[in-house]
């Protein structure tokens, strides 16, 4: 697909700078946001209707927190293959809608680690949905715009109002190399991390 239209978002933030404004281009043009915990706080209190997570999935949040994202009503919404007739039938047959933008960031370990937290604290600031989601939509770029950071914001807002809310093949491709590069480096800093623990 060439051109994918932006019609359905999960956005799940730890760096929340800019989002209310990415957000709100969002809703304004029709997409749908789903979130989780404190992100969609960010976007409520700046006027924007959020589906939970949790609405989606039908679980709530559990283990403090560790498992919100990690769910096949989330996955096969995010790595569907929107080419093949098999996996929008399989979608369909479990009432399910495929997601086009996926907006995530991390944890900040290098917070934790850079405060001197101990082992156990700071191994609380390893995110493992983010990355999961992250990574699965930068292998799914055929049928989905990741987006790793807020420095992109303004780029893909340009790139949508240009195109009518469609995602060229490019921008897609390019933003997954960028995902990439932020999972492996934050794969890297907390093997670094570890190692010397």
């Amino acid at each position: 697909m060439d051109h994918l239209p932006i019609r359905r978002a999960i956005l799940s933030v730890t760096d929340k700078s800019g989002l209310a404004e990415f957000a709100a281009f969002l809703h304004a043009n029709g997409v749908e946001l789903v979130s989780t915990g404190g992100t969609k706080k960010a976007m409520t209190d700046a006027g924007l209707p959020v589906t939970a997570v949790d609405q989606v999935t039908g679980f709530p949040e559990m283990l403090g927190g560790r498992v919100k994202t990690l769910h096949p009503n989330i996955h096969a919404g995010i790595l569907a293959d929107k080419d093949n007739p098999e996996h929008l039938t399989t979608l369909e047959s479990f009432k399910l809608k495929p997601f086009d933008l996926i907006c995530v960031n991390l944890y900040d370990f290098a917070k934790a680690a850079a405060a001197k937290a101990d082992l156990k604290a700071a191994v609380e600031q390893i995110d493992i949905g983010g990355p999961t989601m992250l990574r699965a939509s930068a292998k799914n770029f055929h049928s989905i715009l990741v987006v790793p950071s807020p420095a992109h914001y303004a780029r893909i807002t340009a790139e949508l109002k240009d195109n009518g809310m469609k995602a060229s093949l490019t921008l897609r491709h390019e933003m997954a190399v960028e995902t990439f590069k932020a999972t492996s480096a934050y794969d890297a800093m907390i093997c670094d991390y570890l190692g010397k623990a």
